[in-house]
């Protein structure tokens, strides 16, 4: 009886179609970081707009550009001073992005009253792909 074996045919033909599938499966795979980060950023910023939202609520305004989002933390020193500020804070702590930046918030807006933004990947303004900016006005 003769030991039967793979030919060196039929191994490159399995490695041609783990190659293709590799080829295919691959960049997908890839790029779900990168979208995972995105997604992160707009719940990230859905959660600081309505903890500005309920600052407006409690004390008349959002905050000044001066007192920034850690007036959503700690209750501002800079005028105007918030007349029904929420022991405790609106949020916890500020977060950053997904890149490690801080947000940033525009006060009065661009886009609207209040504008907070993502600078992306890069950390710059503009950019391309996952490197473009994120607004709180994008859905």
């Amino acid at each position: 009886m003769r030991n039967r074996g793979f030919t060196l045919l039929e191994l490159l033909v399995v490695l041609l179609i783990l190659a293709l599938l590799v080829s295919i499966v691959a960049p997908r795979l890839i790029d779900k970081p990168d979208q995972a980060r995105v997604q992160a950023a707009r719940a990230d910023m859905q959660t600081i707009v309505q903890a500005l939202r309920l600052y407006k609520l409690d004390n008349g305004a959002y905050p000044s550009a001066a007192q920034g989002l850690e007036a959503l933390v700690k209750k501002p020193e800079a005028a105007p001073q918030p007349p029904n500020w929420k022991p405790g804070g609106y949020l916890e702590r500020m977060p950053r992005d997904p890149w490690g930046q801080p947000y940033v918030y525009l006060n009065p807006g661009l886009m609207g009253e209040i504008d907070l933004l993502s600078l992306g990947s890069d950390g710059r303004r503009g950019g391309e792909g996952h490197a473009a900016d994120l607004g709180s006005w994008e859905e």
